[in-house]
């Protein structure tokens, strides 16, 4: 396989596990199997998922929750590996120009889709073409922004042609969406039913209840080991680990933060943590005009006690960050740190701003889904109160605050994470370039899209990485978000379930039940 002719634009995975110290990375407490097990294949894992899946069409969802699941159903032209490498996956090869301007990938002979059809050059074209589409509406179709034409020359060739070098494309295409590859006219049922080329198969889903995979014997790099995955949907907490104690579910995600350690203790059940999952902030719909003003803006940012906020919302499961980035990303921002909590100089600034104590109204929308914003939005409430701000809290369902938030855009105030997006390029420029695919916040400002955009085109790893530095100084300068912390991942299971050190993608939100297995 030939690798590209430029600097990789992200740091290995074992650079990132030999400099983080909070958890480490995939550390599994569990009762006394250390020897070499042989898997055994069959049976049906429970698995107690913490959020409710949304929209199943894989290049217009946007909610890590659902990705989780649709992760098992498709796969992508490209992956990374466990040292955060990009390497093949669907295509067999791949090879970039000397001018970064052609991308050649040989496709594996013989892949099946789980309609039946055989994978070839004309299914990439389509998957890549329907993510560019506007009317599409994919979350990363500005992956392909930069691409002039995609030529099929025969059944197992696709030649990418870009108008300009593009810097992070292949990893990107190893990312969430934009390189998962769907068979030729799908596109129409993907939504409800999707089909793919993974190592599980959709049977069914119950909107807000499970989702339903099973097996497929034909995947082109062996079949699963489980014969069946049922994924109910449990966005409560304690309801979650009492079906993990009673057997009803074999293993749950997000252990309640306050529980971890009495989880950990229990010599029945194993737990899997590593750190981080994600990141939170604070978001301002800055459409409105209360919200254009920096001033505004920072008081809020002052009015946090950052760490405070962490312990009582999150019972110190993760790390506060003044950056969205990577712990050890080497486009991360080190010079940058949090305002620390000033009510004082929040009340002056809002006045400064003409807006009194006692004569401002906000409405902070948070979702139920993540029970630790509903915390949070409480604990900032009453900071709110002293700095003169009556701020109202609205709890949504999941899907009201997809529908208010993410599409509608009708909120002042939220608050929202998302999973461990390693891949600077994605980080940046689909959450704060005005035409990004998370850009909910209706941000705006040209001089982040220019940086945005230049450091696509910046093969040099040094003057890319300083680009993204700037923009993390201008977002925390000018407040346009909150970022607040880094929260741990954890996993609960019965001891009956096995293969769990292959359990999370090596992005650290994704989860791949390839090589889980039941032991009884």
């Amino acid at each position: 396989m030939i690798r590209p002719n430029m600097e990789r634009p992200t740091m290995k995975r074992r650079e990132f596990l030999a400099t983080t110290t909070a958890l480490g990375a995939l550390t599994l407490v569990t009762p006394g199997r250390l020897l070499a097990e042989t898997p055994v294949a069959g049976g049906t894992l429970v698995w107690g998922h913490s959020e409710t899946t949304q929209n199943l069409d894989m290049h217009q969802t946007g909610t890590a929750s659902t990705s989780r699941v649709l992760q098992n159903i498709h796969n992508a032209l490209v992956t990374v590996n466990s040292d955060m490498e990009v390497v093949p996956q669907l295509a067999e090869s791949y090879e970039v120009s000397d001018d970064g301007l052609e991308y050649t990938f040989r496709l594996r002979a013989g892949v099946m889709f789980h309609d039946g059809s055989t994978l070839t050059s004309e299914d990439v074209k389509y998957s890549f073409e329907r993510c560019a589409d506007p009317e599409t509406g994919a979350t990363n179709f500005e992956v392909f922004n930069d691409v002039a034409g995609i030529e099929t020359p025969d059944e197992l060739t696709v030649i990418v042609r870009m108008t300009r070098p593009n810097a992070p494309f292949l990893a990107r295409l190893a990312e969430n969406g934009a390189g998962v590859v769907m068979p030729a006219g799908s596109g129409d049922i993907q939504g409800t039913t999707p089909v793919g080329a993974g190592p599980f198969r959709f049977i069914r889903r119950e909107f807000g209840n499970e989702v339903v995979l099973e097996r497929f014997d034909d995947y082109w790099d062996g079949p699963a080991h489980l014969e069946r995955i049922i994924a109910r949907e449990i966005t409560e907490p304690t309801v979650r680990l009492t079906g993990l104690r009673t057997g009803e579910l074999h293993m749950i995600n997000d252990i309640p933060a306050e529980r971890v350690a009495e989880v950990e203790g229990d010599a029945s059940l194993q737990v899997l943590t590593w750190f981080p999952l994600n990141f939170d902030f604070l978001n301002f719909n800055h459409d409105l005009e209360l919200f254009q003003d920096a001033r505004v803006r920072r008081a809020f940012d002052l009015m946090i006690d950052k760490e405070m906020l962490l312990q009582g919302a999150l019972w110190g499961q993760g790390e506060t960050t003044a950056s969205a980035s990577f712990p050890n990303d080497a486009a991360r921002n080190t010079d940058i740190t949090q305002r620390g909590q000033d009510i004082a100089a929040a009340r002056a600034l809002l006045s400064e701003a003409g807006h009194p104590p006692g004569s401002l109204n906000v409405v902070f929308k948070v979702t139920t889904n993540y029970p630790y914003h509903v915390e949070s939005a409480q604990i900032i409430a009453e900071w709110a109160r002293e700095a003169g701000v009556n701020m109202t809290i609205e709890q949504l369902t999941w899907a009201d605050w997809l529908s208010q938030v993410w599409v509608d855009r009708d909120f002042q105030m939220t608050m929202m994470n998302f999973f461990t997006i390693w891949e600077p390029d994605r980080l940046y420029f689909s959450l704060w370039h005005s035409t990004g695919g998370f850009n909910y916040r209706n941000i705006n400002v040209p001089e982040i899209d220019a940086l945005a955009e230049e450091a696509r085109g910046t093969i040099d790893a040094d003057a890319r990485n300083a680009l993204y530095r700037r923009i993390q100084d201008m977002v925390s300068e000018e407040a346009l978000d909150v970022i607040l912390w880094f929260r741990n991942g954890s996993i609960g299971a019965r001891s009956e379930v096995a293969g769990l050190d292959t359990l999370v993608h090596p992005n650290g939100s994704n989860l791949n039940f390839h090589k889980v297995w039941l032991r009884s």
